[in-house]
C-alpha cells in the first residue's frame, strides 16, 4: 500500500511547527515542507485545506497577529472568500503548522494531533 503524500505548511520560527516536524521525523516521516510565509498557499489550496480540516476560513486565522487587528478581520460580516484573500495577502495569519496527508489535514496544535492522520 502506498502512503499518501505528506505536506507540512511550516514556519521554522514557530516552536509548535518545529516540534511537529521533529515528531514526524522521529517516526521516519519526511513531509514536503512549504514555508508558507515565503510561499503562501493559493486561495484554491486554502479552500482545499479548509475542506479537509472541516472548519471555517475564520478558524484558520491567528487572531493574535497584529495584522489581524490592522486589517479589521474581527469583522463578523467578512465572507470566507474575504478571509481567504486576507490569509493569502498576509500569510502570518495562517494557523500553524498544518499537515496534509492525502485527503486529510490537521492543525498541529498540539503537535501530537498530527499523529491522528499519519499513524
Amino acid at each position: 500500500m502506498n502512503n499518501p503524500k505528506l505536506v507540512m505548511y511550516h514556519n521554522p520560527r514557530c516552536s509548535k511547527s518545529r516540534e511537529t516536524l521533529q515528531l514526524l521525523e522521529e517516526r521516519d516521516l519526511h513531509p514536503e515542507i512549504i514555508d508558507y510565509l515565503d510561499e503562501p498557499p493559493s486561495p484554491q489550496e486554502l479552500q482545499n485545506i479548509i475542506g479537509m480540516l472541516g472548519v471555517s476560513a475564520r478558524d484558520l486565522l491567528r487572531t493574535t497577529e497584529p495584522v489581524y487587528r490592522d486589517a479589521d478581520l474581527d469583522d463578523d460580516s467578512l465572507t470566507d472568500d474575504e478571509i481567504i484573500e486576507a490569509i493569502c495577502e498576509y500569510p502570518a495569519l495562517l494557523q500553524r503548522p498544518i499537515v496534509v496527508s492525502g485527503d486529510k489535514a490537521v492543525i498541529g496544535r498540539p503537535p501530537v494531533k498530527v499523529l491522528d492522520i499519519v499513524a
